[in-house]
């Protein structure tokens, strides 16, 4: 059993404090869903969450150890997804994918095989040979996302996953993640959109803003 946790956490980027005094904890299996407006620091929040921003206070842990104390532990465990997707044009479609997944996998067959079942799970197969350049905004979405089958990781972390996807692709997202928890995964995602997940716990973050005077 895993334990995702932050405690008291504040935020500040520039000179704005973001959010402050925020807490969070995922358990195996579960899935954390944070909403608030734009700018109320859901991307932020991710960010401390993988490592690439720290706190002004508070801290973040896994199992109860600071993930700061370990990073590189840290982020051999989780896989991160932005908002922008990470799509090389000049590779195609399979070519990105099997770059992801030899990063995490050992051997050949194990990646010729999560690739083929990356690519069957974001519907995109019929594309596997075609180089990205030519991909839709939607196509490249889905590409991005097929790395979450692509590369194993038991922390999820995904910076609003539906953007420019079609109904199609959303449920086959949910999918994904729900295969992810039933296996013990952990999960964390900004979204503007219900994505239905079974169980999740919120985190509105318009809770968290720091006051209006410390805002620009």
């Amino acid at each position: 059993m895993h334990r995702f946790t932050g405690h008291d956490l504040t935020c500040i980027r520039g000179e704005r404090t973001v959010f402050t005094g925020l807490g969070f904890a995922v358990m195996s299996g579960g899935a954390l869903v944070l909403t608030g407006p734009n700018g109320s620091g859901k991307s932020s929040l991710l960010r401390l969450m993988v490592g690439l921003l720290r706190p002004a206070a508070g801290a973040i842990a896994w199992n109860d150890e600071r993930t700061d104390d370990d990073p590189d532990a840290h982020r051999a465990r989780l896989l991160y997804v932005s908002h922008q997707d990470a799509v090389k044009p000049a590779l195609t479609v399979g070519e990105n994918l099997s770059f992801w997944a030899a990063l995490t996998t050992t051997s050949a067959p194990s990646s010729t095989n999560a690739v083929d079942d990356a690519l069957q799970a974001f519907g995109i197969a019929h594309l596997a040979d075609v180089p990205a350049r030519y991909l839709s905004a939607g196509q490249k979405r889905r590409l991005t996302l097929a790395r979450l089958v692509a590369t194993p990781a038991v922390l999820w972390l995904l910076d609003e996953p539906t953007t420019a996807l079609d109904a199609d692709a959303v449920v086959r997202l949910r999918r994904a993640i729900e295969r992810h928890r039933a296996g013990g995964g952990l999960v964390v995602v900004s979204t503007h959109a219900d994505l239905d997940l079974a169980d999740a716990r919120s985190l509105d973050l318009s809770a968290a803003e720091a006051p209006a005077e410390a805002r620009p």
